[in-house]
């Protein structure tokens, strides 16, 4: 008899992110040849072509990758702000012993490489690109994880994915505070009205979905038109989604034995349909299954799939075309810069401030991880992708000569991070050392 394996909410995120890693290392090499290819010319006319309404009052009309980089990506940022909410509330971070390690390990993350950037920068112009060697890429290091499988500790994937979450809450703040516009106050108030009413309702247990998708697109229109870069307004109404549910377990399964105990004893047609009596009992048992479920579970359950499998994989397509023999040149030192802040940025960063914190035993790292497993994670950690090429479009909207420059810096830096933090994890660990089927 084959036992089945039972798989925890965390393994199955984690297989989520690995198999949506592969895709879009997929649609990333698509991309690029692509846009190095005889139809190169398709590539940016394609993304290029504008899209949108205009009318006598009204004007929103943006190329196609402005719709992916604004629009898609506010639902990445959407689902991203569930993750905190939901990891600060009742998981991985609800606590300062668990937060305590990846966040010393996000701060290290963040700071080395930032200011390694800057001490190397030689160009004015391309200083705004500070921030690109900050957050790292959930989906690409997941993957490589994964591909190493019992291998590596579970609580060396909690742990990756715990600070690559506090890196992009990071990377969200110096969006909001570094890389917006200038300000329409009067339209960034009504945003802001409407959010706190929203917040307000969740605040008073009053919440309906549908408010919150209609809210949302309103408040991420608002932001839009005022300057702030809208896909903040996809983190800032999923703090609006709540995590308890409206009955107890309890409640819920005393219901469903009375609903399938009258489902039992109700009228059995002969045909293949349900009774009416049949009808108005599954009706219950929906209404009773939505209150049962945590609103915050229940959107994320939803969203992940789509988020990884179609939002980000047309989000590489879409920004990953670097034309590698670009008619007005590279900027190297821009290249070189990134690069060499992805790779030793956030491997010292990471494990230079973790050996430090636990020395000083301010932290506790668990047993079953070691030191070199904790360094070949934090070349993982340099793997930037999405955030980086996102704000990358963002730092150098105004330069657009750099965009392509700094895209390869990403690749190269992604790509050299991947190989050295795999290489490290899979030489130094033995295969079946961890089990992770039966964890629950």
């Amino acid at each position: 008899m084959i036992k089945e394996k039972i798989l925890s909410p965390f393994q199955k995120f984690v297989n989520l992110q690995s198999s949506s890693g592969i895709l879009l290392l997929a649609t990333t090499i698509i991309a690029l040849v692509w846009a190095n290819s005889a139809f190169a010319d398709s590539y940016q006319s394609f993304w290029d072509f504008e899209l949108g309404i205009i009318t006598d009052s009204f004007e929103l009309k943006k190329p196609l990758i402005l719709w992916v980089n604004d629009g898609l990506m506010a639902i990445f940022f959407f689902l991203i702000g569930l993750e905190i909410k939901r990891e600060f509330l009742i998981g991985e971070l609800n606590s300062t012993k668990k937060l305590m390690f990846p966040l010393f390990g996000a701060l290290g993350g963040i700071a080395l490489p930032v200011l390694m950037f800057v001490m190397l920068n030689e160009n004015p112009e391309t200083l705004k690109g500070w921030g690109i060697p900050m957050a790292t890429d959930i989906a690409f290091s997941l993957a490589i994880l994964k591909v190493l499988g019992n291998r590596v500790p579970l609580s060396l994937k909690i742990f990756l994915t715990a600070f690559a979450i506090v890196d992009d809450l990071g990377a969200v703040l110096v969006i909001a505070i570094f890389y917006s516009g200038s300000l329409n106050l009067v339209l960034l108030a009504w945003a802001l009205g409407i959010l706190a009413f929203i917040y307000f309702l969740s605040y008073k247990g009053i919440y309906f979905e549908i408010l919150t998708m209609i809210a949302g697109f309103v408040i991420w229109l608002l932001f839009l038109k005022a300057g702030l870069h809208p896909t903040l307004a996809g983190i800032l109404m999923a703090f609006a989604v709540p995590v308890r549910q409206k009955i107890s377990t309890h409640e819920f399964t005393d219901q469903l034995e009375s609903i399938v105990a009258a489902i039992k004893h109700s009228t059995i047609l002969q045909r293949p349909v349900l009774s009416g009596g049949q009808l108005e009992l599954i009706d219950d048992l929906e209404d009773w299954s939505d209150k049962y479920r945590s609103p915050i579970q229940a959107l994320e359950h939803k969203l992940h799939n789509w988020v990884a499998f179609v939002v980000i994989p047309i989000f590489a397509l879409a920004n990953a075309g670097v034309a590698l023999n670009s008619d007005g040149g590279l900027e190297s030192a821009l290249v070189i810069n990134i690069v060499i802040c992805l790779i030793l940025g956030k491997s010292i960063g990471i494990t230079g401030i973790i050996f430090l914190a636990r020395k000083l035993k301010i932290i506790e790292v668990p047993k079953d991880i070691t030191n070199k497993q904790i360094i070949g994670v934090s070349f993982l950690a340099g793997i930037g992708f999405t955030m980086a090429i996102f704000i990358a479009s963002l730092a150098f909207n105004t330069h657009p000569e750099y965009i392509d420059s700094a895209k390869i810096g990403i690749l190269i830096g992604s790509f050299i991070s991947a190989i050295i933090g795999f290489s490290i994890l899979r030489f130094n660990t033995v295969k079946g050392k961890f089990d992770h089927s039966e964890r629950g």
